[in-house]
């Protein structure tokens, strides 16, 4: 914008000056105009145009401004998992603290918390509820505030009780409130008391109280959309009931043996570890030895090139139970790790489990799986493995009676399959290689002479 001003105070310049381009704070680049800028005014300049100044005024953007706005993205995905789902946890005005969850983005595989990268306000959210994305894909714009948002603050403590005046007459008993003779006032229309939008309102959980036997014979039904792990799950079951000629074998273990290690050494276990021995590290253990005697379970096929891929590498699949689902975390390298090792890697995973942090870190890739049903009662199943040439099903453990030295006794019994490619392995390989999970866990000395 131009307008019509005297010269800066302490800068006294002639007309004839500016016209002839002499001003010292100033360049012109047309004939008869000429640019001066005060020292009192940084952002701003005088033009003389035909012997009239004028005034120009610059404003400028600084870096304050500049790094209010973050634009936060997608992270990147591991392979395979490409897209996911938003779900929102924060709003368009939603104040935020650094590290805050804004949104969670459910992939085939887990959920992937996306965080708030300082203190700040939500600006705008770029995809909406349930919308998919990719590695990269703008998700929310955040503007940066110094402080984080305060905190709702604790309901303060009841007033202390007033103290009770001393009767003036205690022999005088209470007058009894007089009887109303009239209904209460109804609230005039004009001013209807503070409400919120119907929008804003949220709907108590409150049923409504029904008589005896009144639900009695109602059909009712409620939907719920497939999250996409359950869809994953199902896709690749299917796919793998169709396309992969899969075969399972059975077989039992005691478990005896490995009940007493561990009531004998549990208590020097913990001692030096800090950690509980617990059964899942002998299996896992007792696979692994299994896997390095018969590589072709930890093989698998690529379809594209039709080759082999043998692994030269042991990274089991352990199946875990969280609130949102079951999720495959990988324990990697468990051909170089101790019962320690191994037991330390199984309590962290428990631990993820619980509070929902797995990341897809965790579980991509993997070798081989193992399905461990019998921690929910389960005394017998058919485990499919896909996309892996084998997994391994574990189930309860229950006493029954059995044949040991031509008597009959009673021992800790456990079932456990093995499901496997039949394109790639043969049945002597698998019933081979479940007899090496078997030896091991009924007698814990196989693994230490390597028998």
């Amino acid at each position: 914008m131009l307008s019509r001003s005297h010269c800066v105070p302490g800068v006294q310049h002639s007309l004839s000056a500016f016209q002839k381009g002499n001003c010292p704070l100033g360049r012109h680049s047309l004939p008869g105009v000429s640019l001066c800028q005060g020292p009192g005014y940084p952002n701003s300049r005088k033009v003389v145009i035909n012997n009239s100044v004028f005034s120009v005024r610059f404003f400028r953007t600084t870096t304050v401004c500049k790094y209010d706005l973050v634009t936060v993205k997608t992270p990147a995905f591991a392979e395979p998992v490409t897209e996911g789902d938003v779900r929102w946890e924060k709003a368009v005005g939603d104040t935020v603290a650094e590290d805050e969850v804004v949104c969670e983005i459910e992939t085939d595989k887990t959920l992937v918390q996306v965080p708030s990268p300082a203190n700040g306000m939500i600006e705008a959210l770029f995809v909406p509820d349930g919308g998919k994305v990719e590695g990269g894909t703008p998700l929310f714009t955040l503007r940066k505030t110094g402080a984080a948002p305060a905190k709702a603050k604790p309901a303060e403590a009841p007033a202390a009780a007033a103290p009770k005046a001393e009767p003036i007459a205690a022999a005088v008993p209470p007058r009894a409130a007089p009887i109303p003779t009239q209904m209460p006032p109804v609230p005039s229309p004009s001013q209807p008391p503070s409400s919120k939008p119907v929008s804003a309102v949220k709907p108590t959980a409150v049923p409504p109280l029904a008589e005896p036997g009144a639900g009695k014979g109602l059909h009712s039904e409620h939907r719920e959309k497939m999250n996409r792990m359950r869809q994953c799950i199902a896709q690749r079951l299917k796919e793998a009931q169709n396309t992969v000629p899969m075969l399972t074998i059975f077989n039992e273990i005691d478990v005896s043996n490995i009940q007493k290690m561990r009531a004998r050494h549990k208590e020097a276990f913990l001692k030096k570890h800090n950690l509980k021995l617990g059964f899942m590290s002998a299996s896992v253990k007792a696979s692994a030895f299994a896997l390095q005697e018969q590589p072709v379970v930890n093989a698998v096929i690529d379809d594209i090139t039709k080759e082999v891929v043998y692994r030269d590498y042991i990274d089991i699949s352990v199946a875990v139970a969280t609130p949102q689902g079951l999720v495959v975390p990988v324990i990697r390298n468990v051909e170089a790790m101790n019962y320690a090792d191994i037991e330390q890697t199984i309590t962290e995973l428990g631990e993820k489990a619980r509070k929902n942090e797995f990341a897809i870190e965790d579980m991509d890739g993997g070798t081989f799986t193992i399905s461990n049903g019998g921690v929910f009662g389960s005394l017998f199943e058919h485990p499919l493995s896909t996309p892996l040439s084998a997994i391994l099903g574990m189930h309860g453990i229950f006493d029954k009676p059995v044949a040991i030295g031509g008597k009959v006794e009673v021992r800790p019994m456990m079932y456990v399959a093995l499901t496997y490619d039949h394109r790639l392995i043969d049945g002597r390989e698998a019933v081979t290689f479940l007899r090496k999970i078997k030896a091991a866990v009924e007698d814990p000395r196989v693994l230490l002479f390597d028998l």
